[in-house]
């Protein structure tokens, strides 16, 4: 059996891991935390992406988490 030699270290994979990990979530909260900014800049709160982020993060969460399906018929 032929094994392949990684000539990059594992700490370089981790790294790329992680920025790839933290653009998907970023990716993935936008809509959420931009409709967030949208309703709370109305009342008057002026709150940046940054400020809103994780607040959009938990409301992504309960949404991905209502609409899943509880159980799985086989």
């Amino acid at each position: 059996m032929l094994r392949t030699v990684s000539t990059e270290p594992k700490g370089d994979l981790m790294i790329r891991a992680l920025i790839g990990a933290a653009a998907i979530l970023l990716l993935s909260t936008f809509p959420a935390t931009w409709l967030m900014m949208l309703f709370l800049g109305n009342l008057g709160l002026g709150l940046s992406y940054w400020g809103t982020l994780p607040l959009g993060i938990l409301v992504s969460a309960l949404i991905g988490g209502v609409t899943s399906p509880t159980f799985v018929v086989r």
